[in-house]
């Protein structure tokens, strides 16, 4: 069992850069980042291959987010540029156990961090 830890959320203004972590307890193979705004489904953000060498980002975020991962020290990474109120939500991060094909579905995802709130002030 991988536990995931979050960290680097908080209250920024429209314009802003946040990054947020996620530390990983063991070796873990593709990871991602999904959020949940308040009233709505949790939704896919951005995705990482285990090497780094493939990403998957959302329409709303491309261009303005970029996905990164240190193997060494077991940590992902979601550095957030040009942030919108919009982007206002839980930020949960989530890898896979098996290396494959990065996706954007949550049900392939097997472990999950309790969350992290970005507040993006208009």
């Amino acid at each position: 069992q991988v536990q995931l830890v979050e960290s680097g959320g908080g209250l920024v203004q429209t314009g802003g850069s946040l990054r947020l972590s996620c530390a990983a307890s063991g070796r873990t193979a593709n990871m991602g980042w999904f959020r949940q705004a308040p009233g709505k489904e949790r939704e896919f953000v951005a995705g990482i291959s285990w090497s780094g060498g493939s990403t998957y980002y959302a329409d709303s975020v491309k261009g303005r987010f970029t996905i990164s991962r240190d193997n060494a020290k077991n940590t992902a990474y979601l550095q957030m540029n040009s942030l919108k109120p919009e982007d206002t939500a839980v930020y949960y991060c989530a890898s896979t156990r098996a290396i494959m094909v990065v996706t954007r579905s949550d049900s392939d995802y097997d472990y999950w961090g309790q969350g992290t709130q970005v507040t993006v002030s208009s």
